[in-house]
């Protein structure tokens, strides 16, 4: 059976795909309503439309706005003028009104929703249906008329007024309001000699005629009319309200409910994302709902729903501006799909049954055949219904062919006029049939036959592509088919177009041989791709425009090295497929490892293991080995070699150059963006971009692919590690690098933590050693050896160095590891722990101080580490014999550090007494025993600062005998100090001092001998022994002395009482007495104090002057006061003047002895009388340059 002749009606039949907005006659409104599908979900839409259509007729609403959305080619245009036609209620075709189709036509059978439409015909009613695109005067997509103009210019097109010029059709109206309007349009005509609705857009060039005949018909004066032609369109104003009043207005003069309905075609492709047009058509919405009260409606269809063409405007309020359109209806592709099956595709009955009872033949076929990869859904055929229903389409195509429109659409200049009805899926399918119609059963519409049906749509850029592959002679007619068809989904993303998905797109038969077609398919695109009409971005190709062609070309000249992909497949590698600088091992360890790809190293640092990526470019780098005696055994060692000398993971890929060919393309791509960038169109810059992430995440893939087959090595070995993803693979490799490399790590048997350590300091010893037994014993002993040999060498270990040392090859322990066994080692008492020099021990310092020496990085330089070598036992009984004889400690254990502690510690204290007698020589150094103290303090601080073990036996034991003699010497001067010797010392001192200050007045030679006595006792270094004889020399020396000094005071005594009463008689009156006596009394008795207290003979000598001194002061001071009181009378018979009082001589008493300065005088010769004369002159001069008269006292 012929395929035409399967088909209900005739193919053939004109059928009008092509919706118009503006296509009236009678024949195609009749086809349109006659054939016109309403489906379920259509029924809907008219439930819904009229519904809330009739609530405006019923009573007043101003919800009257109406958004029609659905996909380009949905119907919706259709649909807007369909309602149209119902809501006409003058329209009548061949007899029948429109909703005469719907109800007896049984196309709505819900008698309810024909009440609704009846209700809305019957309704005086002007329907307004336009294209707001074609009706809009502007052409320009940025110079839009608002939206307002075009309502205006329909609505006066409408009523038979001028559209393109509002102030025109305003003066029309306002002839006709005079009933002239007839009368002008007569008399222009008998002027103008040509009718006035062909003439009126010529307004500028007939206005003298038009000013002629208002003025012959009486309407203006002559002068009026000028002045309103000169000023008509300057002085025209109208707004929005303006616009919807006069709606209002219109309606109420109509009459009888009258209601006018705009029908706005592709309002949303005309807003865009222009705020200010959106803002107009709100608004005219709202007005004319306020004005009109539900006799305006505006209804509006768009490609986007309400929702987001709101959405994408910026700065708008949504809510108001959805609350303008409450009524919104959107058409789906099933409703398409339906019409496209029930008009175009409907069976006869006969063909109906024949394709039923073949579709089971046919299904396993088609199942094999029509099957595509990486793509969104594709619909198959569901069952043997659906098969003939749909037959000879797809069910694919039907969502592809619409995704195809909508790309042409969006991506071409051409493709934007196909929204204003040129083209619809109705139309493509009928089309597309139409060319197999001569087929049998069997055959299918492949994909390329749409392309036929939209190809004079197309940008002429892009048909002129494919019609220059007609007239390529290196390509035949089937390639210029695949090429159709990589155009159309070239912005298809729900479809790849991979080779696959081309050989099912161009299926034209049930019974075709699919590889067959996907060999000849893969060669068009192999001569494609040569004549550069296409691209290849992994497995998916891409249709080229000349512009594309160009770009790839120059995308192709850029430089990209070798060296350059290797570094980006290393960044791929280690930044994003295995993006790890560390391995970490048993869930503690963690490894950092070099990183590598061929013999380039990505990471500068240098680490005990590694893993190098080595490419098929890596034999191109052997100097050992040339290419063409290269072989892969050859490789194969060079790689063994490799591992095993450089302890590496080496990951050997396989010679494929894919990936690295596709890298190079996409770092040429990433340069001709960065320096063409802003030179490219938006779309095929972004375009550009997609293809360049494409390849990275497919580089990816490939590079992930390729190390899951790769050959690897691990320290010399060809290694088999099963073929899983890529991060399990290499993570088993580099744990199999580590078990090689670091093969000590498994002394660590055990996982210490900070606890433990202190648990290791905070034993007994006994209890460490037994618990230690049993744990890492093998690293214990190794750590230990280690220590031991470098001490012998006499190298420094710090903490710092040892971690360094056992976080390496072949260890690879972590710091806890190393604190924990050195903590073992020291409570074991098989290391020595210093610090600033001093020895760490458990005995002296706390267990959590040592814990943060082992374990805080301040510390990690400062902690030495040293073997604790054994003391020998003759040290150890000299340091006990010193213990016994200086400090009378005597212990009878051998433990090296407890008698090291016991020696310290009575050290320190004699130190301090030691220091409690040095500062006794802060005050005085009269003191014997000086040096032996300080000798003594100098050999035990010596003992003491040893800190480590060793040295402290060693000097101890070396300095034995000093300690023992200095122990002789040390106990009598610490006795001298704690006991009385110290006491009668200083006394024997101070007796011995008083000697001294009058040993030149004093002439008795016992006095002296007992003093001389004295003397030498306290002179001795070592007077200890004979302290005991100085206290019966201290009383004999004191007992003398105060008989000496007894007489004296008696004699000087006696004189200091005579001139007292010398003075006292003075005082011989009341007035004198009450002045003088007591003060005087006071003077005297403080000098005879001094007497009294006084032991030094020249002084004792020396108050005998003072008392005559102060005898003369105290007569002096008589003298003046009497002198005050006493008046001074003239001569008699002298003139009465005024009289100066006397003056009072200055008496001075001077004693020969404080010239002399010495009771006697030695004189030998002449000259010494002279000179000791002259000496007593001059003082005497001196005296009497400040006094009156002198009294020397011989």
């Amino acid at each position: 059976m012929q395929i035409k002749n399967m088909f209900e009606k005739d193919i053939d039949r004109d059928i009008k795909g092509v919706i118009k907005v503006g296509q009236n006659d009678d024949e195609n409104i009749y086809q349109e309503l006659d054939e016109y599908v309403v489906t379920n979900e259509l029924l809907k839409h008219f439930t819904k439309f009229f519904s809330s259509y009739n609530k405006g007729i019923q009573s007043p609403t101003d919800d009257i706005g109406v958004w029609i959305s659905g996909f380009f080619g949905s119907g919706k245009s259709h649909f807007l003028k369909i309602l149209s036609y119902i809501l006409d209620s003058n329209l009548k075709v061949h007899g029948r009104r429109p909703i005469d189709f719907f109800k007896e036509d049984g196309k709505i059978k819900d008698s309810m929703v024909i009440g609704d439409m009846e209700a809305a015909t019957n309704v005086s009613s002007d329907v307004v249906l336009f294209n707001i695109d074609s009706k809009s005067s502007s052409q320009s997509s940025s110079n839009k008329d608002d939206i307002l103009n075009v309502f205006v210019k329909v609505f006066n097109e409408m009523q038979g007024y001028c559209g393109g010029m509002p102030f025109l059709a305003d003066f029309e109206k306002k002839l006709d309001a005079k009933n002239k309007f007839e009368e002008f349009k007569t008399e222009f005509e008998n002027i103008n000699g040509m009718d006035w609705e062909e003439s009126r857009d010529e307004f500028y060039f007939i206005s003298d005629d038009i000013i002629q005949s208002v003025v012959n018909i009486g309407f203006m004066s002559e002068n009026e009319a000028n002045n309103w032609a000169s000023k008509a369109e300057e002085n025209f104003k109208y707004s929005i309200e303006d616009f919807a009043n006069e709606v209002n207005e219109y309606c109420i003069n109509k009459g009888n409910n009258h209601h006018v309905i705009f029908l706005v075609d592709e309002v949303g492709q005309y807003i865009a994302d222009d705020t200010k047009l959106m803002l107009n058509l709100q608004t005219i919405v709202e007005e004319l709902g306020i004005k009109c009260h539900g006799k305006a409606w505006v209804v509006v269809t768009s490609q986007q729903n309400i929702d987001d063409i709101t959405r994408d405007i910026k700065g708008m309020d949504f809510s108001k501006i959805q609350g303008r359109f409450k009524t919104r209806l959107s058409l789906s592709s099933s409703n398409v799909d339906e019409v496209i099956r029930r008009r175009i595709l409907a069976k006869t009955d006969v063909a109906q049954q024949t394709l039923e009872a073949e579709y089971p033949s046919f299904e396993p076929i088609l199942k094999n055949i029509l099957t595509f990869e990486k793509s969104a859904e594709m619909k198959t055929y569901e069952n043997a219904r659906d098969f003939a229903n749909i037959y000879p389409f797809v069910p694919y195509q039907f969502n592809r062919v619409q995704d195809v429109l909508t790309s042409i659409r969006e991506h071409s200049s051409s493709g934007k006029h196909m929204a204003d009805g040129e083209r619809s899926m109705l139309a493509l399918f009928q089309e597309s049939a139409i060319e197999i119609k001569n087929g049998s059963e069997g055959q299918l519409v492949p994909f390329n036959i749409f392309y036929n049906a939209i190809e004079q749509f197309i940008d002429h850029t892009n048909s002129q592509v494919i019609n220059k592959a007609r007239d390529n002679k290196e390509l035949y007619p089937f390639d210029v088919e695949v090429l159709k068809v990589l155009f159309m989904i070239k912005y298809v993303k729900e479809i790849k177009s991979t080779s696959k998905n081309l050989t099912t797109l161009l299926i034209s038969n049930i019974n075709e041989d699919r590889l067959e077609l996907q060999n000849k398919v893969d060669k068009s695109l192999s001569r494609l791709l040569e004549q550069t009409l296409i691209q290849k971005n992994g497995e998916v190709y891409s249709f080229l425009t000349n512009e594309e062609q160009d770009i790839n070309r120059e995308i192709k000249n850029q430089i990209v090295d070798n060296g350059e992909v290797l570094d980006n497949a290393a960044n791929r590698i280690f930044q994003e497929i295995y993006p790890k600088n560390k391995y970490r091992y048993s869930n503690r360890y963690n490894f950092q490892f070099n990183q590598s790809i061929d013999n380039k190293k990505i990471n500068n640092r240098e680490f005990d293991i590694g893993m190098r990526i080595i490419t098929p470019f890596y034999t191109s780098d052997l100097s050992d080995c040339s290419q063409a005696t290269f072989e892969e055994s050859n490789m194969h060692n060079i790689l063994k070699g490799l591992s095993e000398s450089n302890n590496e993971v080496v990951v050997h890929l396989l010679s494929d150059l894919t990936v690295f060919d596709e890298i190079k393309e996409a770092l040429q791509i990433q340069k001709y963006l960065t320096k063409k960038s802003a030179e490219m169109k938006v779309e095929l810059r972004s375009r550009k971009q997609e293809e360049y992430n494409d390849k990275i995440e497919r580089i990816k893939l490939f590079l992930e692919s390729s190390i899951k087959d790769a050959i690897i090595y691990i320290k010399g070995d060809k290694v088999d590690i099963a073929e899983k993803n890529v991060e399990s693979r290499l993570d088993e490799s580099m744990g199999k690098l580590v078990d090689k490399v670091y093969n000590k790590l498994s002394y660590m048997d055990f996982a210490p933590d900070k606890s433990d350590i202190k648990k290791e300091l905070t034993n007994e010893y006994q209890q460490t050693l037994i618990a230690s037994e049993t744990k890492a014993m093998n690293a214990v002993n190794d750590m230990d050896s280690y220590i031991s040999d470098q001490s012998k060498l006499h190298n420094t270990l710090t903490l710092k160095s040892l971690i360094n040392r056992y976080s390496k090859a072949p260890y690879g322990f972590v710091n806890l590891d190393v604190q924990w066994l050195l903590a073992s080692l020291f409570a074991q008492k098989r290391i020595v722990l210093t610090i600033n020099s001093d020895e760490i021990s458990l005995r002296n310092t706390d267990a959590s101080k040592i814990l943060d020496y082992l374990t805080k990085n301040e510390y990690l330089e400062k902690l030495l580490v040293s073997e604790k070598e054994v003391i020998d036992s003759s040290k150890i009984r000299k340091v006990k014999e010193v213990l016994k004889e200086v400090y009378s400690l005597n212990l009878t254990h051998d433990n090296d550090e407890r008698i090291m502690d016991e020696f310290k510690r009575v050290n320190t204290s004699k130190i301090e007494e030691i220091d409690k007698c040095l500062l006794e020589f802060r005050i005085s150094n009269k003191y014997p025993g000086k040096s032996i103290l300080e000798e003594s303090k100098e050999l035990f601080n010596d003992a003491n600062n040893k800190k480590n073990t060793l040295q402290f036996y060693n000097y101890v034991s070396d300095n034995d005998e000093e300690f023992l003699d200095l122990a002789d010497d040390l106990d009598p001067v610490l006795a001298f100090f704690n006991g009385s010797q110290k006491a009668i010392f200083d006394e024997s001192c101070e007796v011995y001092k008083v000697y001294e200050e009058n040993i030149n007045l004093i002439n008795d030679s016992d006095l002296s001998d007992v003093a001389s006595e004295i003397y030498r006792i306290i002179s001795m270094p070592n007077p200890y022994s004979n302290i005991r004889k100085l206290p019966e020399l201290n009383n004999k020396f004191t007992t003398h002395f105060d008989e000496i000094l007894e007489d004296k005071k008696t004699i000087i005594l006696n004189g200091i009482k005579e001139d007292y009463e010398s003075i006292k008689l003075r005082l011989n009156t009341d007035e004198l007495k009450a002045k003088f006596e007591n003060k005087f009394i006071s003077e005297f008795d403080s000098l005879k104090n001094k007497l009294d207290s006084e032991k030094n003979i020249a002084i004792i000598d020396g108050i005998t002057m003072e008392s005559e001194n102060l005898k003369n002061n105290c007569i002096h001071e008589i003298d003046l006061f009497i002198n005050s009181i006493t008046p001074i009378y003239p001569p008699e018979g002298a003139i009465n003047k005024p009289v100066s009082p006397q003056p009072i001589p200055v008496e001075v008493d001077v004693d020969i002895k404080t010239i002399t300065l010495s009771p006697k005088v030695k004189i030998e010769s002449e000259d010494q009388i002279d000179e000791f004369l002259q000496k007593v002159k001059t003082e005497l001069k001196n005296k009497l340059e400040n006094a009156d008269i002198i009294n020397l006292k011989l």
